[in-house]
């Protein structure tokens, strides 16, 4: 269901509204180049800087853009579960055709508390439900207990956007859960480590830039022409360490982005800009291969 690549795009602003034309030459952008999916309102999509109102609407213009061109995985997390239900409702309403389902964040709940609290998003949609590990921002992880007990109890958990950094969590999770439940990693730099011991893909950042690169490398690996996909990996691992490095996500690439004239660079606080060194780092490394 999920085998290939899902772009967590951002989300373009204009004098602080959503630039809903830039949007749609983004989401058109994605799928002339081959992506499987795109994801509106991740992180990516500066989500938590959205209102309520914002983030259904830039889930259901995606969905209007995307013409049923691929698979519409809108993100509908949050650390209060009678929110993520709420988000994940509108989300399906507006046209969404999977959801992706972060950790709670900052309150920190015990395996039983996650359970039940994606047991009560699950219940509150029909849609395919994608988890999304990223301990680093939530500061827990789903559990691999958790995770199979949950998709045990609502089969349409039947994902997870790994993003823990530890290709050794692909491995356990193999062996744990059915071969039908499948496993994306969260980490552009990470996709063929993961897809070598039994990812299908990726949720990617830097497909907002590179979708063809990104869904080739991926296309490559899931025929197990591994040569062929390390190939384009070491060619472009420049600019994925450079969005690691240079700031906090999504800042680096909203910037690249506005560089190769995709979107405008306008950000929300609490977000700024890179100052001047790191924008003409990453313009050099865009030049250098050739995408600016």
């Amino acid at each position: 269901m999920f085998a290939g690549t899902h772009t967590a795009i951002v989300t373009p602003f204009r004098n602080g509204h959503i630039d809903e034309a830039a949007l749609e030459k983004l989401v058109d952008f994605q799928f002339d180049n081959g992506v499987t999916g795109v994801v509106p309102c991740g992180t990516t999509g500066e989500s938590p800087t959205l209102d309520h109102d914002e983030h259904t609407r830039v889930v259901e213009l995606t969905a209007k853009f995307a013409k049923g061109r691929g698979v519409v995985m809108a993100g509908t997390g949050s650390n209060s579960t009678r929110e993520a239900v709420e988000l994940t409702k509108a989300a399906e309403a507006a046209g969404a055709t999977a959801i992706l389902q972060v950790a709670p964040y900052y309150n920190k709940p015990t395996p039983e508390g996650l359970l039940e609290h994606f047991k009560q998003v699950a219940q509150a949609t029909k849609l395919p439900i994608m988890l999304y590990s990223i301990p680093g921002r939530c500061g827990i992880e789903i559990g691999l207990d958790v995770i199979a007990k949950l998709h045990a109890a609502c089969p349409n958990v039947c994902a997870i956007k790994e993003a823990g950094g530890n290709p050794e969590r692909v491995s356990q999770m193999k062996q744990m859960m059915p071969e039908n439940f499948e496993i994306l990693s969260g980490d552009d730099s990470l996709t063929l480590p993961f897809m070598s011991v039994g990812a299908v893909g990726v949720v990617s950042v830097a497909s907002n830039i590179i979708p063809k690169q990104v869904s080739d490398l991926v296309k490559l690996a899931l025929k197990n022409d591994f040569a062929g996909a390390l190939k384009l990996h070491r060619q472009y691992y420049p600019l994925l360490s450079a969005f690691l490095k240079l700031a906090t996500n999504p800042i680096p690439i909203k910037t690249a982005m506005a560089l190769a004239g995709h979107v405008g660079p306008e950000l929300r606080l609490p977000l700024v800009p890179m100052d001047a060194a790191k924008t003409n780092e990453l313009e050099a490394t865009l030049k250098q291969l050739g995408i600016i």
